[in-house]
């Protein structure tokens, strides 16, 4: 048995554990303390990244013994991952998780192969960018057979273009950072228009985390749109001692320790999401396209519900099942494209970008007031 080189929690254990799984690519940004996993054998997945070289701190969350299990799994082979991409709707009429006709409850529900345990292709990689595609085909719950093309590009940011992106002049020297950007398109490769009648699917982009004790996920959120601020009961009600919302902000706790769901709609959504850890001082920023007047779809386990009255973006705190079991303990921070209203050939693009920030917490709140306008000094974030 080969010893790791690096300590668990580092990338470097990750990309040694990776690579012994799969040709993965590597990319590195030009100081080499920025890095990004890719794996083409895993559905394309960004695995993890880090702020500093392969003694940094590996910020994805890997389920490492689902890579050995000797079956895969028929619900979702939970690999995890810092960034992977799906397609939606989960649930509801235009669901591509369920079969035409079947109860939607756990025991029918199963995630398309091409997103959770088929391969895709590396097109390219040049050590900054890297392109995969997926050709699939998948049957609505209405019955529609969508054939579906998958592309991903992904590149590894600079300084100076995360300091662009984001609109931040005065990043602090000691910050450690790192940032990527994925533009995540879906042709339709079939004959048919997908439209409100035959079903369409969205791109869905899911970022996964280690949660700690005082992570707190923060979404900002437009306080002057009309309709509800979010729905908390996905996976049942969000008890209220997890989730505060604060002048604009809503903050969910992020401890791994109770399984909750959220969802902001278009028009109340902004094009940011983000998470505090203040027990290893990171902060996380996910910065993604939005369309406050587009249709998304509802997601919901309900085939009865108005299909196009989802979310724009969720977030995910992972805990223990009825049974006792637990999946991770992760977070998710997600962002989903409107629906793909496409005739054949056509294409609709989803842009999502991922950032990490490490260093003093005074530091890290100039970035989070700019960003997401929140102070990190708000005590409020300790729930």
């Amino acid at each position: 048995m080969q010893v790791p080189q690096h300590a668990k929690g580092t990338f470097g254990y990750d990309l040694e554990f990776l690579k012994a799984k799969d040709n993965v690519v590597v990319l590195n940004s030009d100081d080499g303390r920025g890095r990004v996993i890719i794996s083409p054998k895993y559905q394309g997945k960004i695995f993890t990244s880090t702020a500093d070289g392969s003694d940094g701190k590996s910020f994805g969350w890997i389920k490492y013994e689902t890579f050995d299990a000797k079956q895969p799994d028929t619900h979702m082979n939970a690999y995890g991952g810092e960034d992977r991409l799906w397609l939606g709707p989960e649930g509801g009429q235009f669901s591509l998780f369920f079969k035409p006709g079947a109860k939607m409850e756990f025991d029918n529900w199963h995630t398309p192969p091409a997103i959770d345990n088929e391969s895709w292709d590396l097109v390219s990689s040049t050590g900054k960018k890297a392109s995969l595609t997926k050709n699939t085909s998948i049957q609505n719950y209405t019955g529609t057979t969508l054939s579906i093309k998958l592309q991903r590009d992904v590149e590894i940011l600079e300084p100076a273009a995360i300091k662009q992106m984001l609109g931040i002049d005065d990043l602090d020297s000691t910050v450690k950072s790192v940032g990527f950007t994925t533009v995540n398109t879906i042709t339709n490769s079939g004959t048919t228009t997908w439209n409100k009648t035959a079903g369409a699917p969205c791109l869905w982009s899911l970022d996964m985390f280690t949660p700690s004790p005082q992570t707190v996920i923060i979404v900002p959120y437009k306080e002057d749109a009309t309709g509800k601020i979010a729905t908390t009961n996905y996976f049942g009600e969000i008890p209220k001692d997890r989730i505060v919302y604060n002048n604009g902000t809503l903050l969910f706790k992020a401890d791994g320790k109770s399984r909750g769901k959220l969802g902001i709609p278009p028009n109340r959504a902004k094009n940011m999401i983000g998470s505090y850890d203040g027990a290893n001082d990171i902060l996380t920023i996910v910065f993604f396209d939005l369309d406050d007047k587009g249709d998304y779809l509802n997601q919901e386990w309900k085939p009865d519900t108005a299909p196009f009255t989802g979310d724009a973006v969720n977030a995910y705190n992972d805990g223990p099942l009825a049974n006792g079991s637990q999946m991770g303990p992760f977070y998710e921070l997600e962002s989903v494209s409107p629906a793909a209203f496409l005739k054949p050939g056509e294409k609709l693009s989803h842009k999502h970008s991922v950032f990490h920030f490490m260093g003093d917490i005074n530091a890290l709140n100039k970035i989070a007031w700019k960003t997401l306008g929140f102070s990190l000094h708000d005590k409020t974030h300790n729930i």
